[in-house]
């Protein structure tokens, strides 16, 4: 049975920061050319340009979406997007930020869409609180939710450590932050039934610990 203890701790820690996290990143984007270019990439795949055998255009869902700001630069992108995030000060701010889009609190391990819907998943850092032990069923997940020939990106902290916070965006959090290996995130996936398209690995930015990583994958269309 996957063991969730954490996520309790996840979402008091993010309905307590939610407001000035998104004061503090709401621009973070326009700072990183190439997180804007995997983005961009995904876009594009997911509306199918370029493709034959493209995932149709279907609806992506921002898994972990935080304030919204990557949903909306998604729907920017010409891709239908909406949010899911277990905090639901998050999806508050969200919806105030952003009202034409929908937002919705729930849990990426146990997400409320049937089967084979969806022309992509993002998960932008949202994995990062999750124990490694504990991915495998995220993956499977994604994979349960992808239309045949839909895609995910995943962005994550690359590394092989654990790091704990206790204070975050000026308020006390009891979060663990995991830097994963580029080759673990991309074996489990592969694991999940979810091919790799492309990776990336970048080094860390001025106000990065450590090299950011990013996988692209696509659910088989046979």
């Amino acid at each position: 049975m996957t063991d969730t203890s954490y996520l309790n701790a996840v979402r008091a820690s993010y309905d307590a920061v939610a407001v000035d996290y998104a004061r503090l990143l709401g621009a973070e984007l326009a700072r990183k050319p190439l997180d804007r270019a995997m983005l961009a990439a995904f876009a594009e795949c997911v509306r199918g340009e370029g493709s034959a055998a493209g995932s149709g255009g279907g609806a992506v869902a921002d898994v972990g979406c935080g304030p919204g700001r990557v949903t909306a630069h998604l729907d920017a992108l010409g891709v239908r997007t909406f949010g899911v995030d277990l905090s639901p000060a998050m999806v508050a701010v969200a919806r105030r930020s952003y009202p034409g889009l929908r937002f919705e609190v729930g849990s990426m391990a146990a997400l409320d869409i049937a089967d084979g819907v969806l022309g992509g998943v993002l998960a932008w850092y949202s994995t990062v609180h999750t124990p490694p032990g504990e991915l495998p069923p995220l993956f499977e997940e994604f994979t349960r939710v992808l239309a045949p020939g839909g895609y995910a990106l995943v962005a994550f902290k690359a590394g092989d450590a654990r790091t704990r916070l206790e204070h975050a965006y000026g308020h006390p959090v009891e979060l663990d932050v995991y830097r994963t290996p580029p080759g673990l995130i991309a074996g489990l996936l592969a694991a999940a039934g979810l091919a790799e398209v492309a990776r990336l690995v970048r080094e860390p930015g001025p106000d990065e610990k450590s090299p950011q990583g990013f996988l692209l994958v696509r659910k088989p269309t046979g």
